[in-house]
């Protein structure tokens, strides 16, 4: 398997989150020792892997 550096150049988006959510991900976050938008980009790049990885399941059907 490659291993790939780490990328330097991430791009910055602006997000808004209603209160709830926000506080929900703060807590989560802090049960995974990540900062809020550590814990966004690490959930975000798990969905992109499983959605991935159905597609490549789902053409090989």
């Amino acid at each position: 398997m490659e291993n790939k550096p780490k990328e330097k150049n991430k791009k910055q988006v602006p997000l808004r989150l209603s209160a709830s959510l926000w506080n929900d991900l703060a807590q989560w976050a802090e049960d995974d020792f990540r900062s809020i938008n550590g814990q966004i980009e690490y959930l975000l790049t798990e969905c992109v892997k499983h959605r991935k990885k159905k597609q490549k399941d789902d053409s090989e059907e």
